[in-house]
């Protein structure tokens, strides 16, 4: 009995990885195509600018910086990231303290959509899975981000 139990467990185990890599494949592509349907949309509205990259961004307030930070700047930053369904996934507003980072070290749809700003400015930015986490194994693979961000340099 024990010769047939170990290779029906390594069975069963391989049928359930290969489950799951299907199914977030299947995931993934849904959520490209729910993404780049609302970023069409959203587009669309007025106050929304799309770069050449896709990003999509939205002043919400004009500071009265005159400086932007370069690549390789670090800056100070009060955010709030939604997924397009609402969903938070973090949030330096709801712990109450910004955060600083180096630049280059974030995701590129940041990246970009923070040299845009200077001090004060405040900007939804709207990262397309192109820009945040492309198909990396997180929670935000191939998901559209919503980013409220408010620059303190």
């Amino acid at each position: 009995m024990s010769k047939f139990l170990f290779p029906a467990i390594v069975l069963v185990l391989a049928l359930f990885m290969a489950y799951r890599v299907w199914n977030n494949h299947k995931l993934g592509q849904e959520n490209f195509k729910t993404g780049q349907a609302f970023l069409q949309q959203n587009g669309q509205r007025s106050e929304v600018t799309t770069t050449e990259s896709g990003l999509q961004y939205e002043v919400l307030v004009k500071g009265e910086g005159d400086v932007h930070p370069g690549p390789k700047s670090t800056v100070k930053v009060h955010y709030h990231g939604t997924l397009i369904d609402g969903t938070v996934f973090d949030s330096s507003v709801d712990r109450g303290e910004p955060i600083e980072f180096p630049l280059n070290k974030v995701i590129h749809g940041w990246q970009e959509g923070l040299q845009l700003m200077t001090k004060g400015d405040k900007f939804r930015l709207f990262i397309p899975s192109t820009l945040g986490y492309g198909k990396g194994g997180t929670v935000l693979s191939r998901q559209t981000q919503r980013l409220s961000s408010m620059l303190n340099c």
